[in-house]
């Protein structure tokens, strides 16, 4: 590995961030993506950078698919899911997730909602999301799940969560709540990126107490982390 990608898969690591290399095995050429960008002088055609991202995503090493001569090591750090809101579905979901081997972090400007007391063992950021986010510098391994209704809350963590590599983004909210949604972030100029949102949230189990859509969360969170957005 060259001396440049080695010091910068050196830095993301320390830092905590994921990272992938990619070599081609005929001529040793290689290239980085940090989880924010890539670097190198092996230039991957779009799809194949897109099927690099999903075995980064995965923490899944290996021979590329469709691709016999170019090899896959990813430097995954936990996935991470960012819940936006301290809300009832987020007191079942934190730990659930955490059980499925997820770093949880729950971000509500709330803090009599965002209390150790409703979330125990639990990172909780009493900020607005777009102050906090910005911080946490999302990657491609994270998730972030908007729950709290509140679109002073909630669209601030979108624009941020549609603005970076996240494997997953998804909203709680009807269809018509969705309908609306869509219409403030198309007016915030981003209407090519919506269509990135889980809304409603959740696979459709079925369920509608607050466990029973924690657990639908969660499932299509690993089902995309695993499957891709095609599933």
């Amino acid at each position: 590995m060259k001396r440049e990608l080695y010091e910068r898969l050196r830095a993301a690591t320390q830092a905590g961030a994921s990272a992938v290399t990619v070599t081609r095995l005929s001529d040793g050429a290689q290239a980085l993506f940090d989880g924010e960008r890539w670097s190198g002088n092996l230039d991957l055609p779009e799809a194949q950078r897109a099927a690099v991202q999903r075995m980064l995503v995965a923490d899944r090493s290996g021979l590329l698919p469709g691709a016999e001569d170019v090899f896959v090591r990813s430097y995954a750090r936990p996935p991470r899911l960012v819940v936006i809101g301290a809300a009832h579905i987020s007191q079942f979901l934190a730990p659930m997730a955490a059980m499925a081997g997820f770093e949880v972090i729950v971000i509500d400007p709330r803090r009599a909602f965002a209390s150790a007391e409703r979330f125990p063992g639990v990172t909780l950021i009493d900020a607005w999301p777009d102050e906090a986010l910005p911080q946490l510098k999302l990657d491609a391994t994270s998730a972030v799940v908007t729950l709290t209704h509140d679109p002073k809350i909630d669209d601030p963590a979108l624009i941020a969560a549609l603005g970076s590599p996240v494997f997953y983004v998804g909203a709680l909210g009807s269809k018509r709540t969705h309908a609306k949604r869509i219409a403030r972030l198309t007016e915030a100029g981003l209407g090519d990126r919506v269509a990135r949102i889980h809304a409603p949230v959740g696979l459709d189990l079925g369920g509608r107490a607050p466990r029973e859509i924690a657990v639908s969360i969660l499932a299509q969170v690993i089902q995309v982390r695993y499957r891709g957005e095609a599933a």
